[in-house]
Protein backbone atom coordinates (compact mmCIF):
# COMPACT_ATOMS: atom_id res chain seq x y z
CA UNK A 1 0.00 0.00 0.00
CA UNK A 2 2.89 2.32 0.91
CA UNK A 3 4.52 1.58 -2.47
CA UNK A 4 1.30 2.44 -4.32
CA UNK A 5 1.05 5.73 -2.43
CA UNK A 6 4.61 6.64 -3.38
CA UNK A 7 3.96 5.80 -7.05
CA UNK A 8 0.74 7.85 -7.04
CA UNK A 9 2.52 10.80 -5.41
CA UNK A 10 5.34 10.58 -7.95
CA UNK A 11 2.92 10.55 -10.86
CA UNK A 12 1.08 13.52 -9.37
CA UNK A 13 4.34 15.51 -9.05
CA UNK A 14 5.29 14.64 -12.64
CA UNK A 15 1.85 15.67 -13.90
CA UNK A 16 2.00 18.98 -12.03
CA UNK A 17 5.51 19.59 -13.33
CA UNK A 18 4.44 18.87 -16.93
CA UNK A 19 1.40 21.10 -16.54
CA UNK A 20 3.63 23.91 -15.25
CA UNK A 21 6.01 23.42 -18.18
CA UNK A 22 3.09 23.46 -20.60
CA UNK A 23 1.79 26.64 -18.98
CA UNK A 24 5.22 28.24 -19.31
CA UNK A 25 5.36 27.30 -22.99
CA UNK A 26 1.91 28.73 -23.61
CA UNK A 27 2.85 31.98 -21.88
CA UNK A 28 6.07 32.22 -23.89
CA UNK A 29 4.14 31.64 -27.11
CA UNK A 30 1.65 34.36 -26.18
CA UNK A 31 4.49 36.75 -25.40
CA UNK A 32 6.19 35.94 -28.71
CA UNK A 33 2.99 36.52 -30.66
CA UNK A 34 1.73 39.58 -28.83
CA UNK A 35 5.07 41.13 -28.07
CA UNK A 36 5.86 41.33 -24.36
CA UNK A 37 5.90 44.94 -23.26
CA UNK A 38 3.93 46.07 -26.32
CA UNK A 39 0.26 46.94 -26.45
CA UNK A 40 -1.88 45.78 -29.35
CA UNK A 41 -2.14 49.39 -30.49
CA UNK A 42 1.66 49.76 -30.53
CA UNK A 43 2.07 46.57 -32.56
CA UNK A 44 -0.56 47.72 -35.04
CA UNK A 45 0.83 51.23 -35.34
CA UNK A 46 4.38 49.92 -35.70
CA UNK A 47 3.56 47.53 -38.50
CA UNK A 48 1.41 50.09 -40.30
CA UNK A 49 4.23 52.60 -40.06
CA UNK A 50 6.62 50.06 -41.58
CA UNK A 51 4.19 49.22 -44.39
CA UNK A 52 3.46 52.86 -45.18
CA UNK A 53 7.19 53.55 -45.23
CA UNK A 54 7.99 50.60 -47.51
CA UNK A 55 5.13 51.08 -49.95
CA UNK A 56 5.63 54.84 -50.06
CA UNK A 57 9.32 54.56 -50.88
CA UNK A 58 8.65 51.87 -53.51
CA UNK A 59 5.94 53.90 -55.25
CA UNK A 60 7.98 57.12 -55.13
CA UNK A 61 10.98 55.37 -56.66
CA UNK A 62 9.12 53.61 -59.47
CA UNK A 63 6.92 56.58 -60.38
CA UNK A 64 9.93 58.87 -60.82
CA UNK A 65 11.54 59.28 -64.24
CA UNK A 66 13.61 56.17 -65.04
CA UNK A 67 12.16 54.37 -61.99
CA UNK A 68 11.34 51.45 -64.26
CA UNK A 69 13.33 52.25 -67.38
CA UNK A 70 16.78 52.43 -65.79
CA UNK A 71 16.37 50.01 -62.90
CA UNK A 72 16.27 46.26 -62.36
CA UNK A 73 12.48 46.53 -62.78
CA UNK A 74 12.77 47.56 -66.42
CA UNK A 75 9.93 46.05 -68.48
CA UNK A 76 10.94 44.09 -71.57
CA UNK A 77 8.82 43.17 -74.55
CA UNK A 78 6.59 40.09 -74.24
CA UNK A 79 7.88 36.95 -75.96
CA UNK A 80 5.42 37.23 -78.84
CA UNK A 81 6.53 40.79 -79.45
CA UNK A 82 10.14 39.64 -79.61
CA UNK A 83 9.18 37.40 -82.52
CA UNK A 84 7.62 40.37 -84.29
CA UNK A 85 10.64 42.57 -83.65
CA UNK A 86 13.08 40.00 -84.99
CA UNK A 87 11.08 39.78 -88.22
CA UNK A 88 10.52 43.47 -88.87
CA UNK A 89 13.89 44.85 -87.69
CA UNK A 90 15.25 44.67 -91.23
CA UNK A 91 12.31 46.56 -92.72
CA UNK A 92 12.65 50.29 -93.50
CA UNK A 93 11.64 52.45 -90.53
CA UNK A 94 11.94 49.68 -87.91
CA UNK A 95 15.70 49.51 -87.30
CA UNK A 96 15.45 51.07 -83.82
CA UNK A 97 11.94 49.86 -83.08
CA UNK A 98 12.59 47.71 -80.01
CA UNK A 99 14.49 50.33 -78.01
CA UNK A 100 11.86 52.99 -78.76
CA UNK A 101 8.96 50.76 -77.76
CA UNK A 102 10.63 49.48 -74.58
CA UNK A 103 11.35 53.03 -73.42
CA UNK A 104 7.75 54.07 -74.05
CA UNK A 105 6.39 51.03 -72.21
CA UNK A 106 8.48 51.87 -69.17
CA UNK A 107 7.47 55.52 -69.27
CA UNK A 108 3.85 54.35 -69.18
CA UNK A 109 4.56 52.18 -66.15
CA UNK A 110 6.19 55.13 -64.37
CA UNK A 111 3.13 57.29 -65.01
CA UNK A 112 0.80 54.61 -63.66
CA UNK A 113 2.82 53.71 -60.54
CA UNK A 114 1.69 56.74 -58.55
CA UNK A 115 -1.86 55.32 -58.57
CA UNK A 116 -0.75 52.59 -56.18
CA UNK A 117 -0.21 54.72 -53.08
CA UNK A 118 -3.85 55.36 -51.99
CA UNK A 119 -4.72 51.71 -52.61
CA UNK A 120 -1.91 50.55 -50.33
CA UNK A 121 -2.87 53.13 -47.68
CA UNK A 122 -6.42 51.77 -47.63
CA UNK A 123 -5.26 48.13 -47.34
CA UNK A 124 -2.89 49.02 -44.50
CA UNK A 125 -5.63 50.87 -42.59
CA UNK A 126 -7.81 47.75 -42.77
CA UNK A 127 -5.27 45.47 -41.07
CA UNK A 128 -6.76 43.50 -38.17
CA UNK A 129 -4.80 42.51 -35.06
CA UNK A 130 -4.71 38.95 -36.40
CA UNK A 131 -3.22 40.25 -39.65
CA UNK A 132 -0.64 42.22 -37.67
CA UNK A 133 0.51 39.23 -35.59
CA UNK A 134 0.57 36.91 -38.61
CA UNK A 135 2.73 39.38 -40.53
CA UNK A 136 5.09 40.24 -37.69
CA UNK A 137 5.70 36.62 -36.74
CA UNK A 138 5.45 35.28 -40.30
CA UNK A 139 7.90 34.77 -43.14
CA UNK A 140 10.24 37.56 -44.20
CA UNK A 141 7.89 38.47 -47.07
CA UNK A 142 4.62 38.10 -45.14
CA UNK A 143 3.69 41.78 -45.44
CA UNK A 144 4.33 41.85 -49.18
CA UNK A 145 2.25 38.73 -49.73
CA UNK A 146 -0.58 40.25 -47.65
CA UNK A 147 -0.58 43.39 -49.79
CA UNK A 148 -0.35 41.36 -52.97
CA UNK A 149 -3.29 39.20 -51.92
CA UNK A 150 -5.50 42.13 -50.91
CA UNK A 151 -4.64 44.76 -53.53
CA UNK A 152 -3.54 43.06 -56.78
CA UNK A 153 -6.90 43.11 -58.55
CA UNK A 154 -7.67 46.67 -57.53
CA UNK A 155 -4.20 47.80 -58.60
CA UNK A 156 -4.58 46.04 -61.95
CA UNK A 157 -7.95 47.73 -62.52
CA UNK A 158 -6.43 51.13 -61.65
CA UNK A 159 -3.20 50.63 -63.57
CA UNK A 160 -4.53 49.31 -66.85
CA UNK A 161 -6.51 52.34 -68.08
CA UNK A 162 -3.71 54.65 -66.95
CA UNK A 163 -1.16 52.56 -68.80
CA UNK A 164 -3.35 52.44 -71.91
CA UNK A 165 -3.64 56.22 -71.80
CA UNK A 166 0.07 56.61 -71.06
CA UNK A 167 1.00 54.30 -73.94
CA UNK A 168 -1.08 56.52 -76.19
CA UNK A 169 0.49 59.63 -74.68
CA UNK A 170 3.97 58.43 -75.61
CA UNK A 171 2.72 57.01 -78.94
CA UNK A 172 3.65 53.47 -77.96
CA UNK A 173 0.43 51.85 -79.12
CA UNK A 174 0.52 53.57 -82.50
CA UNK A 175 4.13 52.43 -82.87
CA UNK A 176 3.08 48.91 -81.89
CA UNK A 177 0.16 48.95 -84.32
CA UNK A 178 2.53 49.87 -87.16
CA UNK A 179 4.83 47.00 -86.20
CA UNK A 180 2.03 44.44 -86.01
CA UNK A 181 0.58 45.60 -89.33
CA UNK A 182 3.99 45.30 -91.01
CA UNK A 183 4.60 41.90 -89.43
CA UNK A 184 1.24 40.45 -90.44
CA UNK A 185 1.95 41.36 -94.08
CA UNK A 186 5.05 39.15 -94.13
CA UNK A 187 4.29 35.95 -96.10
CA UNK A 188 3.83 32.70 -94.15
CA UNK A 189 3.92 34.24 -90.67
CA UNK A 190 1.20 33.46 -88.16
CA UNK A 191 -0.80 36.62 -87.60
CA UNK A 192 -0.60 37.92 -84.02
CA UNK A 193 -1.30 40.96 -81.90
CA UNK A 194 -0.13 40.57 -78.28
CA UNK A 195 -1.99 42.67 -75.70
CA UNK A 196 0.55 45.34 -74.85
CA UNK A 197 -1.66 46.99 -72.20
CA UNK A 198 -2.04 43.77 -70.21
CA UNK A 199 1.67 42.93 -70.45
CA UNK A 200 2.85 46.34 -69.24
CA UNK A 201 0.25 46.40 -66.44
CA UNK A 202 1.24 42.98 -65.08
CA UNK A 203 4.95 43.72 -65.31
CA UNK A 204 4.39 47.07 -63.58
CA UNK A 205 2.74 45.25 -60.67
CA UNK A 206 5.59 42.73 -60.57
CA UNK A 207 7.97 45.65 -60.20
CA UNK A 208 5.95 47.34 -57.47
CA UNK A 209 5.66 44.20 -55.34
CA UNK A 210 9.26 43.24 -56.04
CA UNK A 211 10.49 46.53 -54.62
CA UNK A 212 8.08 46.40 -51.66
CA UNK A 213 9.44 42.94 -50.81
CA UNK A 214 12.98 44.36 -50.85
CA UNK A 215 11.88 47.20 -48.53
CA UNK A 216 10.22 44.72 -46.17
CA UNK A 217 13.31 42.55 -46.03
CA UNK A 218 15.39 45.62 -45.19
CA UNK A 219 13.20 46.70 -42.27
CA UNK A 220 13.06 43.15 -40.92
CA UNK A 221 16.79 42.42 -41.13
CA UNK A 222 18.52 45.80 -40.84
CA UNK A 223 18.06 47.72 -37.59
CA UNK A 224 19.43 50.82 -39.31
CA UNK A 225 16.36 50.94 -41.58
CA UNK A 226 13.98 51.15 -38.61
CA UNK A 227 13.64 54.91 -38.69
CA UNK A 228 11.61 55.47 -35.51
CA UNK A 229 11.62 54.31 -31.90
CA UNK A 230 8.30 52.51 -32.46
CA UNK A 231 9.67 50.55 -35.42
CA UNK A 232 12.73 49.54 -33.42
CA UNK A 233 10.58 48.45 -30.48
CA UNK A 234 8.08 46.45 -32.54
CA UNK A 235 10.60 44.65 -34.73
CA UNK A 236 12.88 43.90 -31.79
CA UNK A 237 10.21 41.37 -30.77
CA UNK A 238 10.49 39.72 -34.16
CA UNK A 239 14.28 39.58 -33.74
CA UNK A 240 13.95 37.78 -30.42
CA UNK A 241 11.26 35.33 -31.46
Amino acid sequence: MRILSIIFLSLTIVSVSNAQKLGDLVNKAKKAIKGEGLTEDEMGMGLKEALNLGTGEAVDFLSAEDGFYKSVYKIALPDEAQQIVSKISTLPGFTDFESKLVERMNRAAELAASKAKPIFVSAIKNLTFKDVTNILMGEKDAATRYLQRTTSQQLYDEFRPVIASALDEVNARSLWKEAVTAYNKIPLVKKTNPDLDDHVTKKSLDGVFGLIEKKEEGIRSDVGQRSSELLRKVFAKQDNS
